[in-house]
């Protein structure tokens, strides 16, 4: 050996220590895995029976897991999804209806899920319910009943028939929204002629409503006005009139504006009045 050269020596047993440690390294980077936020995970077992099903999903964090095993990542937390659908109605018109679901995983059964579904459970068993539960409600219902009053019901509805099946797929549907309803341009323009049509009629019955109303008032109040003046007509004797004429001449002269004379006796003994001009 030359001066120039270096002689590498281990220690005994250096080597196997190496290729432990090489070896649990890579069992490690192998068996880690993690769980982000709002997600969770189903460990299927190669050796194991395949899909772990009674134990709750794997959740947030860090988890270690032999090699030969996978875990599938699920999210759970509140997802939605956009879905535009050509439906019926109960007349045969083609309507269009614009909806979106909001939706996430059954977490307890996540295993359950991944078994007999699968992670596209979206569009096995979501987006299918869906369109089959909206052209039922849909095609319950005229043109003019979802352009106008019924789009809260169908909504409703829609959700009811949907959530009856995706119960028992281990989904949870929170809600469905009926974001849209599209008619076509010809029945949309009719009904809503229809429809100006009807408020102005409704207007034109408020209009002769209240004028029958006014007619009403105007009776009543002219018919009190005569019983009033019948009432009095009654009570005026020809004594208060006498009185009230002299009690009115006794007011004219008093006045420093009225000049008057007495120039004799008028019907009844009432005096005559008669101005300057």
């Amino acid at each position: 050996m030359s001066n120039n050269q270096v002689e590498l020596k281990f220690p005994k047993g250096g080597v196997f220590t190496i290729v432990i440690l090489i070896v649990i390294v890579v069992f490690i980077f192998k068996s880690a895995v993690t769980i982000g936020s709002g997600q969770a995970g189903v460990l299927y077992k190669t050796f194991g029976g395949g899909v772990v099903t009674d134990t709750p999903a794997l959740g947030e964090g860090f988890h270690i897991v032999a090699p030969w095993n996978k875990v599938y990542i699920y999210e759970v937390r509140r997802q939605e999804i956009f879905e535009k659908m050509k439906v019926l109605s109960s007349n045969g018109l083609d309507i269009q209806l614009d909806a979106s679901a909001w939706y996430k995983p059954a977490v307890n059964d996540l295993g359950k899920l991944h078994q007999e579904i699968g992670e596209d459970y979206l569009n096995r068993i979501i987006l299918p319910t869906i369109r089959s539960a909206a052209r039922s409600v849909v095609g319950r219902y005229t043109p003019e009943q979802l352009y106008s009053s019924k789009r809260d019901a169908i909504q409703k509805e829609i959700f009811e028939e949907t959530k009856k099946i995706v119960n028992n797929q281990y989904i949870v549907l929170d809600e469905i929204l009926v974001r849209d309803v599209t008619l076509p341009p010809t029945i949309k323009d009719a009904i809503e002629r229809k429809l100006k049509q009807e408020q102005e009629s409704l207007e034109y019955e408020f209009r002769l409503a209240k004028a029958k109303k006014e007619a009403e008032r105007q009776r009543i109040e002219a018919k009190g006005k005569a019983d009033a003046n019948r009432i009095l007509s009654a009570s005026l004797t020809d004594k208060i009139l006498q009185d009230k004429g002299i009690e009115a001449t006794l007011k004219l002269s008093e006045s420093n504006n009225s000049k008057v004379v007495v120039i004799g006796s008028g019907k009844d003994g009432l005096p005559i009045i008669l101005g300057n001009q």
